[in-house]
């Protein structure tokens, strides 16, 4: 995955089927493990209240397909959209992303019901099991500043929070090195090409998600079993509706 071509080419789910049905199926009954094991971390000290209505966060922890993937399964999420931010509107394109020259990172949106999870909730999901927030500029076997650890703050109460718990982490020492993830604000979202939305759901037997994402979803399920949700939110399902 550290080719932008080779990885554009993988993306294409037609592309190689056979070979990887067949490759997938030792990946399957393999132990779960992957380069972004989970860490065990304690709620924000600092988050916001609880109260109704939909607000939104923006997290970048390397590929957007896990990431994606396990914000789909948090309780109170009612939609996490794959895209990049960071850049601006004309480079938002997958092969343009890769070059790592955008300041684009390939992100996930997530809009939540701010009544049932809270937006440290999510921080602590994202820190956790989402990614591996010590690595700077990579996870796993991406490499360059599209898969940088982001927080893209949507207002001044979330910039506090983060920076909050960041610190408070580091403070705790959970993790072996100090945390990596940076906070930018003002930046635009955009959304990703159809063809990587809900691709962890539609292809879990994929090789790169089998070793490096469905633990991530384990986790999930495993250390935060009041906040995971069987039932998948789809980004394409909620299109065609």
């Amino acid at each position: 995955m550290t080719n932008p071509t080779k990885r554009s080419s993988r993306c294409n789910r037609s592309l190689m089927a056979g070979l990887l049905a067949l490759s997938a199926i030792a990946l399957w009954q393999a132990p779960a493990s992957a380069a972004e094991d989970a860490v065990v971390i304690p709620p924000p000290a600092l988050d916001e209240q609880a109260k109704p209505g939909l607000e939104k966060a923006v997290f970048a922890g390397g590929c957007f397909w896990g990431v994606q993937g396990v914000f789909q399964h948090v309780k109170g999420v009612t939609s996490a959209v794959s895209g990049y931010a960071g850049g601006s509107a004309d480079d938002a394109v997958y092969e343009t992303v890769g070059s790592g020259r955008t300041g684009h990172a390939e992100s996930v949106e997530i809009t939540y019901d701010a009544s049932k999870v809270t937006y440290g909730q999510l921080l602590q999901v994202y820190f956790s099991v989402a990614h591996n927030p010590t690595q700077l500029n990579y996870q796993g076997p991406d490499r360059g500043t599209q898969y940088r650890s982001t927080v893209f703050t949507e207002n001044a109460e979330q910039e506090k929070i983060a920076q909050s718990y960041i610190a408070q982490l580091d403070k705790a020492k959970l993790f072996d090195k100090p945390i990596v993830t940076t906070l930018e604000s003002g930046k635009a979202f955009y959304p990703a090409e159809d063809y990587h939305q809900d691709f962890l759901q539609l292809n879990p037997t994929y090789p790169y998600i089998v070793y490096n994402d469905l633990p991530k979803v384990e986790n999930l399920k495993a250390l935060f079993p009041t906040l995971y949700s069987d039932k998948p939110v789809l980004v394409m399902a909620a299109k065609k509706s």
